[in-house]
Parts: structure tokens; sequence; C-alpha cells
């Protein structure tokens, strides 16, 4: 039983009439009338009764009708089903994300993502790096966003965004009264990072900055997650290098000041390269790339120059 035979078959029934029926569907009338009959042959009961004047359904042909609007608007549906979710538009994604993505970027992110896809169940985990890259491998996550590209053959990543280092000083350390710094004025200041093992790249890039300007950073306490090591600036127990959006985490007792010449550090989103066509996963892609170009752009929530600093040079 073919749809075409369907859609005529309820034309009909609702125009009561082979003509305008058969101007409806736009085919001759021939071959409306030739369809209703092979239909009423595959289902094996008379369907309409023809009149000189008007066609009337049969009972059966009233019973039929009832299926056969039914059947034409869940064929509808699952064409439309099969189109938005090649269009993304439906489906399931589940996000990795670093812990400081969750202070800049994140929630705007899904915010709009959701506003644009709100067929799409977004499931946030926070993780590591090493945490996202094994959770790609065994297909828990379908896209990780985190601070550095993965180098593995297996995944393909794309870069988000790029943020500066800034320097966290505590509120009443007398760099804080300058405007900007250069790396080397906290070459006798306490750090602290994250261990090397939480993020190694990251810790590398900034040992081998500091180490240009002539110094190795001495840390004097570590904590993996930022808002931890933001607090002990605050509590004066040393300095901090974290990236520009991180000064949206507004601390009592912390200031931010850019600093000449830093590291430039990629915010990238990571995937499985098999699954790059994956509409949902384009589609997130998408909606980041262009939140987060918004988010530089002159006038955006939040510019390259958005650290705020006051005092003298």
């Amino acid at each position: 039983m073919e749809l075409r035979h369907l859609r005529h078959f309820v034309a009909l029934a609702e125009e009561e009439h082979f003509g305008r029926a058969a101007e409806r569907v736009f085919v001759v009338q021939q071959a409306l009338s030739n369809s209703i009959r092979n239909l009423e042959d595959e289902v094996g009961v008379p369907l309409v009764l023809r009149t000189t004047r008007r066609v009337q359904l049969t009972p059966a042909g009233q019973e039929f009708l009832i299926g056969a609007r039914q059947t034409l608007s869940l064929a509808a549906q699952s064409v439309e089903r099969a189109r938005r979710a090649a269009r993304g538009e439906v489906g399931r994604l589940t996000v990795g994300f670093v812990s400081g993505l969750a202070f800049g970027g994140l929630p705007e992110i899904v915010r709009r993502f959701r506003e644009l896809y709100p067929n799409v169940s977004v499931d946030l985990r926070e993780l590591t790096a090493q945490e996202q890259e094994s959770a790609l491998r065994g297909e828990a996550i379908d896209v990780g966003l985190m601070l550095l590209p993965v180098r593995d053959p297996a995944f393909d990543s794309r870069a988000l965004w790029r943020q500066p280092l800034v320097a966290a000083l505590p509120a009443e350390h007398p760099l804080a009264r300058r405007r900007k710094l250069r790396i080397g004025d906290l070459a006798h200041e306490p750090f602290v990072f994250f261990p090397r093992q939480i993020r190694a790249t990251y810790f590398d890039q900034v040992m081998r900055w500091c180490a240009a300007a002539g110094f190795t950073p001495h840390v004097v306490q570590e904590a993996i997650e930022v808002p931890t090591l933001l607090s002990l600036v605050a509590a004066g127990i040393g300095v901090f290098l974290p990236i520009e959006f991180f000064s949206r985490l507004s601390l009592p007792g912390v200031v931010y000041r850019p600093v000449e010449g830093a590291p430039i550090v990629e915010i990238v989103a990571v995937w499985r390269r098999a699954e790059g066509n994956s509409p949902v996963v384009r589609a997130f892609l998408s909606v980041a790339a262009e939140v987060l170009e918004a988010q530089v752009r002159p006038g955006g929530p939040v510019s390259p120059a958005g650290v705020r600093a006051s005092g003298p040079p």
C-alpha cells in the first residue's frame, strides 16, 4: 500500500468529487480513479460509492478514512523528525568541560544552544582534559571543551577562543596598584598553581614563559580547581596566572592585571573524528563558535580588554 494511494483517497473523501480531488492532488482524473480502484483491490472491499452527482464512502470507507488520516499524519511526522535530526535539531548531546569554563563561555553557549535547539537534550559533565580524552574514546561524551588541543589522530578539534594569561594578585599586593605588569615583576613572588599531572601542557607553557624571563616560579601551594587557587590568592598565599576569562570570577581580595607578552591559550572543542558529520555535533560547534566570537568582539560581554585595572602604570 502506497502513501500516494492514501493521499488520493483522503482527498476524494473530503472533496466528494473525482475532478476536484484530482486537482487537489495534482493528477488527472483517470489517474485518481485508477489509484482508488487499486486501493480497493488491495483492501479487498469497496471504499466508495460512485454516483453521477457525488462520491460517498461506504461504511468500510469511513473506517478506512480514520486510519488513512492517522497513517499520513504519522508519515509526515516521521519525515519532519528525520529532517530535524539531519539539521541537528533533535537528539542528545553529552558535553565534557573543564571547570574553568563554567565561569566564562559555557553558560552562554548552552543557553544559546537550547534556545536554538530546544529538542536536543544536553548533558554536561565537568571533567579534566585527561578525563575528557578517556570519555571521548569510551563514547561517554560527544564533545569535549578544554583549554589546550589534544594530539590524537582519532580526534578532531577546533579552536573556539583564544585568551591571554593574566596575573591574579592579592588585592593588597603592591603590584595590584599597577595597570599592567611584566612577567619579570613576579620573579620573586610565591605562586599557587595546578599540579603538573592535571594540566601538563598549560603548566609547561607557563614555566617556559617564566624561564624566558629568567626565573622559575616558586610554587608554594597546589590545587586542582580554579576557584580554590583564586581563594589561595585572596588569602595572600601567592599569585596565580589564570586565563583572562577567569577574571569573571570576582572574589573579594583578588584583582586581575594584564601582563605584557602573555601567552595565548586556546579553548578548543574536541570530538571523535568518526562522528565529525554528526548534525548535533556540527550544530553545537557552530553555536559555540558564534557565542565565543561575539564575546571577544568589541562591545561583547567579554572583550580582550575585559580585565579591569586601576592605579598608576
